[in-house]
């Protein structure tokens, strides 16, 4: 298995040939391998600030607690603890799978979550706009069904991308065609199965 754990440094374009790819930025310098064990492995990237003990008995052979960690199952090859996962675990043109946590928009109502229409702006009805109407029918079933569309919190979902390629690799960033859910700052998971 290859796998990788890097922070969102954003978005950009590359030049091949005649055509202009948009990418992102991932970069994944300071990459470890923090914890293994039989079923898996755990990446880490920076390290902590605040740790107890528990954490820091767990991380004993690294000599530090990294800062973001990601817990991949499987088995990497011939890598020991403390040892850093480099871009060069992958080459350019490789398909690999993405993960990342999507960017939280808060509360949002039915038009923005789900595309509702809203009401008339006429016929009196000059408040109900943006409103997402009946919510169910009357006597039977007496309740609102499970599932319903409504409004509440969007976003801030995790996220996974299959089959993204790597169009390059600078340094310790790698550039992935298209866009990769999360925030600039935010973690992403690279990996292949």
């Amino acid at each position: 298995m290859k796998a990788l754990i890097g922070i969102k440094k954003g978005m950009t374009r590359v030049f091949k040939g005649d055509k202009v790819l948009p990418v992102s930025v991932i970069d994944i310098s300071g990459c470890v391998l923090s914890y293994l064990e039989k079923e898996g492995f755990e990446l880490g990237i920076g390290e902590a600030r605040n740790k107890n003990k528990a954490i820091t008995g767990k991380y004993e052979a690294l000599k530090m607690v990294p800062a973001k960690r990601e817990y991949f199952k499987g088995s990497l090859e011939e890598k020991n603890i403390g040892d850093s996962v480099n871009a060069d675990t992958f080459n350019v043109g490789d398909k690999v799978i993405v993960t990342g946590v999507s960017k939280g928009k808060g509360f949002a109502g039915v038009v923005k979550r789900w595309g509702f229409h809203g009401g008339p702006k006429t016929h009196g009805q000059s408040d109900r706009l943006r409103a997402p109407g009946s919510i169910g029918a009357g006597t039977d079933p007496g309740r609102v069904v499970k599932g319903k569309k409504m409004g509440g919190r969007m976003g801030q979902d995790t996220v996974t991308l299959n089959n993204r390629e790597i169009v390059d690799i600078k340094d310790n960033h790698l550039l992935i065609l298209g866009p990769v859910p999360g925030s600039k700052g935010d973690l992403i998971r690279i990996y292949t199965e």
